[in-house]
């Protein structure tokens, strides 16, 4: 199948773009691997430290040198590290305590060696969705980052696994794995709980809430009802829509990312991630991540993302990921894609489905699958399997006890992923919106086409909790656009505004035109209310969002692509900016934690360009 002519166009362009910050990420990436391996590199007292702990066997194989219990010297075995995103307060992370005991046995049976190099933190966003916690979110994933970098800064590790699942986790493992670009790396997930209450369900709970209709009794049973047991939510969010990206990539095990925790095959995939990084360490000309991950390969994510209408937050994560590995990419790009690439799947909140309907439908093998086939995925990257992308078409199954791969046939649930000839949608679930308010992006897969465009005067507010209080006090009954600023990285950190939708919808639900329009996030699990969000410049950074007034009539148009405030532009260009009212400044740098990501509020690069805080 011949590529599709705008895929093609806009891969070149990232090339070219990227053209000298990738062939310098390339020349380090070349010039770690050109040396020892750590243990055959360092001096002596570095090499017993990094391997004091060891079982004795296991340090043999790991130094070369024999030991008290192994007489004669064996034949130095690859080193693992693995890092560990574990904890039990995410309940996608908690079956991760486990692995690296499986890692290591798994290692040990194939001649190698595996160390836990670090774990780093985790937070969830549903804990601190709406308080100050979700401030330090975005920080997060650079946060991890660098405790990435700082796990593999030991040096004696041939390759590596990347144990996480959520939402800035992955990002942020990634991000690291990429500046230890030389090594061979595969990442290793846990897959979904099993499906509780519906997500349909679950937000029509919300918003009696929101109305006072549920008492907190009432609201607290129907969310642990969808919160139930280990493994990521159930929706397609931020977290599951890294896992359908890494799929697209090749760095997973093919077909492990949505294969439940309890599951018997689940054990087995995790051994076979082990497999899977030998064999890489153990080729020839073996692959490391720096160069698996060119432009293709995100290209390739990109393209997975808008066909199944995932997190609107990798229009930052990713563009945080491709800089990591040299590349630059912009929303330009994800807007050109998404004029031609096609909705392939209805999942929560695009849909009814959660992500076991969506497994048992054909899952990311099929949407893989019908994307190489329409031409609208590079066929030809490198991916962590000899067999490269196409094996990642294949569902993961056990024959005669042993782990197998099968391929897949037709969709089991046109109503939930289609094939690329009769798609949901012929364009992306994304759309690039820029006028005299900056530029912004929307996700229209879930807004109904009658909310697609929506003209209304504005309401301003400096905080979610100054809209909550106007909605909780009626005055937000009637058409509005509500504009929530000063909720970019630089001003506090750039939380979701996610408590805002149950407020949001109901007025909706009322017949009322109502938007949202701020230059802080909205969850991967935001839907049916149109919401022009990541608006850049940010407020705090004199963006125009600093400009409106209350009444100010304000377009935000999904199908031309535009936001505006309805103003001439003479008046528009006289008035004065409003300034970050210093008791909230000071509110937002104060408490949880907030005063130690001061400096990383300060140095953070647009929503555009990633929210970047170590360039």
């Amino acid at each position: 199948m011949t590529l599709n002519a705008t895929v093609a166009k806009v891969t070149a362009r990232i090339a070219l773009r990227s053209q000298s910050t990738r062939a310098a990420y390339l020349e380090q990436v070349n010039a770690a691997a050109d040396r020892e391996s750590g243990a055959d590199r360092l001096g002596c007292a570095n090499v017993a430290h990094a391997f004091a702990a060891m079982p004795a066997a296991d340090k043999s194989r790991a130094s070369g040198l024999a030991s008290i219990t192994v007489v004669s010297a064996t034949a130095r075995g690859p080193n693992i590290g693995v890092v560990n995103a574990y904890n039990d307060l995410l309940s996608a992370h908690a079956p991760l305590q486990h692995y690296p005991d499986l890692i290591k046995d798994e290692a040990r049976k194939w001649g190698a060696t595996a160390q836990v190099a670090g774990g780093v933190p985790a937070m969830c966003d549903g804990v601190t969705q709406g308080t100050p916690g979700m401030e330090l979110s975005l920080f997060s994933r650079d946060v991890i980052a660098m405790s990435t970098a700082v796990s593999l800064s030991h040096d004696v590790f041939d390759a590596a696994l990347m144990l996480g699942v959520c939402d800035k986790i992955v990002p942020g493992l990634l991000i690291g794995a990429l500046h230890f670009g030389h090594l061979p790396t595969v990442f290793v997930p846990a897959g979904p709980m099993g499906s509780g209450l519906s997500n349909n369900e679950k937000s029509k709970v919300r918003e009696l809430a929101a109305q006072g209709l549920v008492d907190r009794t009432e609201l607290l049973k129907a969310e642990s009802a969808a919160y139930h047991s280990e493994g990521t939510c159930t929706f397609y969010g931020t977290a599951n829509s890294n896992q359908m990206l890494l799929e697209a990539m090749g760095l997973h095990v093919p077909g492990t990312a949505f294969v439940n925790p309890g599951d018997g095959l689940r054990n087995e995939l995790t051994r076979e991630s082990v497999r899977t990084v030998l064999q890489l360490v153990k080729a020839k000309n073996f692959t490391p991540i720096g160069q698996l991950v060119d432009e293709r390969c995100i290209v390739n994510a990109m393209v997975a993302l808008l066909a199944t209408g995932g997190s609107t937050n990798h229009l930052i994560h990713w563009v945080a990921v491709a800089r990591a590995a040299g590349l630059i990419i912009d929303w330009d790009d994800f807007s050109e894609l998404s004029n031609v690439v096609p909705l392939l799947t209805r999942i929560y909140p695009n849909g009814s489905a959660d992500v076991n309907q969506f497994q048992a439908a054909g899952g990311p093998g099929y949407v893989i699958r019908e994307l190489l086939d329409a031409g609208y995925m590079h066929p030809d990257v490198l991916t962590v399997r000899a067999g490269g992308i196409r094996e990642f078409t294949q569902r993961p199954v056990e024959a005669n006890g042993q782990l197998a791969w099968e391929k897949l046939g037709v969709s089991k649930d046109e109503t939930v992923v289609r094939p690329a000839t009769s798609p949901f949608s012929v364009t992306g679930g994304l759309r690039l919106l820029q006028g005299n308010l900056g530029r912004s992006v929307i996700k229209v897969s879930a807004v109904p086409e009658a909310c697609h465009v929506i003209e209304a005067p504005a309401q301003v507010f400096n905080s979610q909790e100054e809209l909550l209080a106007a909605f909780k006090a009626g005055s937000l009954n009637k058409d509005v656009v509500c504009v929530v600023r000063w909720q970019g990285p630089q001003a506090n950190g750039m939380p979701e505004l996610h408590k805002l939708t149950p407020s949001l919808a109901v007025l909706q639900g009322q017949g009322f035109k109502v938007a949202l329009v701020t230059d802080g996030r909205m969850s991967g699990a935001s839907g049916k209310v149109p919401a022009a969000i990541h608006v850049s410049p940010e407020a705090a950074a004199g963006g125009a969002l600093a400009r409106v007034l209350d009444g100010d009539v304000i377009r935000l148009d999904a199908v031309a692509g535009t936001l505006q405030v309805l103003i001439d532009e003479e008046t528009w260009n006289a008035r004065i900016p409003a300034t970050l009212p210093p008791e909230l400044q000071a509110a937002n740098s104060r408490g949880i934690g907030r005063e130690l990501f001061a400096n990383l509020r300060k140095h953070a690069l647009k929503a555009e360009e990633g929210a970047c805080t170590w360039l």
